[in-house]
């Protein structure tokens, strides 16, 4: 069985910087290397599922953010941790879009390319729609964590949450993860 974590970008494993588009801008999560290390070491294949509105709005280009995510990929290795695979959705939240959260779609597209058993995954992010993502694709459990927009989430909406893990950050998410399996 081929289980995976789909964790957001922004906000869930580096710091949120409105519509980040240079890499020495990126803060990386303290504790999220760890964390993910952990999580990859007991088999979890490791999958960013990303929103970046600002390619659609005209803020940044593709090239842009595929620079930030080789930054984060390259600050990863340095611990030995890999990403299968970075989905970005490139457009804005009023333009067509067949990837672009809540859709599960890149989900999918990571079960079908990789042999995934999406029942067993999770998805991590600090947004709604992460967690909306994460439920349509069938995941296991859709877990918020409290940086980014989360803990404003947690405090405004909790009953939208009802079905979600609320954890403070990617090292508790691991160690939730790896004890409830």
């Amino acid at each position: 069985m081929k289980r995976a974590i789909f964790l957001d970008r922004d906000g869930t494993l580096i710091a949120e910087k409105n519509y980040l588009s240079r890499p020495e801008e990126v803060e990386i999560f303290p504790g999220a290397v760890a964390a993910l290390k952990r999580l990859a070491d007991a088999g979890f294949r490791l999958f960013v599922v990303t929103n970046q509105s600002g390619i659609g709005r005209g803020y940044f280009t593709m090239a842009d953010a595929e620079r930030v995510n080789a930054h984060i990929a390259d600050e990863l290795a340095r611990e030995g941790v890999r990403f299968e695979k970075v989905y970005v959705a490139p457009e804005a939240p009023d333009q067509p879009s067949r990837g672009r959260k809540p859709s599960p779609q890149f989900l999918f597209d990571a079960r079908d390319e990789f042999g995934l058993e999406l029942a067993e995954s999770f998805m991590v992010g600090d947004k709604l729609i992460d967690l909306e993502c994460g439920w349509n694709a069938g995941v296991k459990q859709s877990l918020l964590v409290r940086t980014g927009y989360g803990a404003k989430l947690e405090l405004k909406s909790p009953e939208q949450l009802t079905r979600a893990r609320v954890l403070d950050g990617l090292t508790e998410v691991a160690d939730w993860i790896l004890q409830a399996g």
